[in-house]
């Protein structure tokens, strides 16, 4: 592996670091979503419904992330825009 490839020790293209800081947004809107809901005066039940599903999706889009999922694998395009 050359060392100018991006990668950390791990073998990741983008650092823990990073990731979260991606993430980090998606997880307050839903954690805000989740306050709203509840102040609204909601039954609980809908807090333990919906916390779940925005946890994994933010662990999934961590993942990808860090992992190096979520970048543009195709290489270079002949796309330069337009319609």
């Amino acid at each position: 592996m050359d060392a100018d490839d991006g990668r950390d020790d791990g073998g990741f293209r983008k650092g823990r670091k990073a990731a979260t800081l991606v993430v980090l947004p998606f997880v307050a809107l839903g954690v805000g979503n989740l306050l709203l809901i509840l102040q609204w005066g909601l039954d609980p039940l809908w807090g333990f419904l919906l916390l779940p599903p925005v946890l994994f999706v933010s662990v999934i889009g961590w993942i990808a992330i860090r992992g190096g999922f979520a970048e543009n694998r195709t290489g270079d395009g002949d796309y330069d825009g337009g319609v």
